[in-house]
């Protein structure tokens, strides 16, 4: 059992900067692909970034590319997602979850955390 807690977001004005983090509890955490997904008002939830167990692989969605980076830290069981040169678009609740493998599909994903509010303001 894996549980997931995010935290970092807030308000930031366009092209400003912030790092989510991602704690989690349960000795396998460094087993999991840890993925980032968010979700705006009346849409659907969608990938962001995904990272592999060891961080050796990381994948982003194509409109984050370039703005977005993904990290692990495995001894403190923490992923961590640097978001820069945030856009209003960006405005969303961002979740972040675990599971077997990399993977842009959240139906992949077995943990889930409760989601952080990040508001980018134009």
């Amino acid at each position: 059992q894996v549980q997931l807690v995010e935290s970092g977001g807030g308000l930031v004005q366009a092209g400003g900067s912030l790092r989510l983090s991602c704690a989690a509890s349960g000795r396998t955490f460094s087993t999991y692909a840890v993925g980032w997904f968010r979700q705006a008002p009346g849409k659907e939830r969608e990938f962001v970034a995904t990272i592999g167990w060891n961080g050796a692989s990381t994948y982003f969605r194509d409109s984050v590319k370039g703005r977005f980076t993904i990290s692990r830290d495995n001894r403190n069981n923490t992923v961590y997602l640097q978001m820069n040169s945030l856009k209003p678009e960006d405005t969303a609740v961002y979740y972040c979850a675990a599971g077997q493998t990399t993977s842009r599909v959240r139906t992949r994903y077995d943990y889930w955390g409760q989601g952080t509010q990040v508001t980018v303001s134009s």
